[in-house]
């Protein structure tokens, strides 16, 4: 089944780390300021100096779904989106052992497991990003966008080598 609902598009070239994203999304969901309880979390890679934003991939056939031992995670075919029903959960955390991208998390004060729920389809670290480093686009077109990235980095890389060729 191809996705036709929207998914969050993150072009980690352009963030810069300013961490707007976590503060906006802990606020909307649990109304303080506070990074460890946000759905989107940017990693930083000291050694090559990048800021990754990373969040729920709401992959098709979710490990978080598949691994839930009471079914509390189940996909929202309205929004495309993989959600958690925390009148199931149990807080066993297998999601968050098996999330391949880190996105799934425990909140230790509400002592429940939390992920990306784009915001209802209205996502707020989309919203307040200025550097536009996440955005919310058609999933038929994400496929498009990392194509335009990737021949554009390409493109460049090559443009570098041929000045390094013709200044040795």
């Amino acid at each position: 089944m191809e996705p036709n609902g929207k998914v969050l598009y993150i072009n980690y070239e352009k963030c810069t780390g300013c961490r707007l994203c976590e503060l906006v999304c802990s606020v909307v969901h649990d109304g303080v300021s506070n990074p460890a309880r946000s759905r989107i979390r940017v990693m930083k890679w000291e050694a090559e100096g990048l800021y990754i934003p990373m969040s729920c991939q709401q992959c098709q056939d979710a490990p978080c779904m598949n691994v839930c031992p009471v079914k509390a995670i189940s996909r929202d075919e309205t929004l495309e989106r993989v959600m958690v029903d925390y009148d199931k959960c149990i807080g066993c955390r297998s999601c968050v052992a098996v999330c391949p991208f880190g996105a799934m998390s425990f909140d230790t004060v509400d002592k429940k497991v939390f992920k990306c729920d784009v915001c209802d389809g209205d996502p707020q670290c989309v919203r307040f990003c200025e550097e536009k480093a996440v955005d919310y686009v058609d999933a038929r077109e994400l496929g498009t966008l990392k194509k335009r990235d990737a021949a554009r980095r390409i493109s460049i890389a090559g443009k570098e080598a041929a000045v390094l060729l013709a200044q040795a």
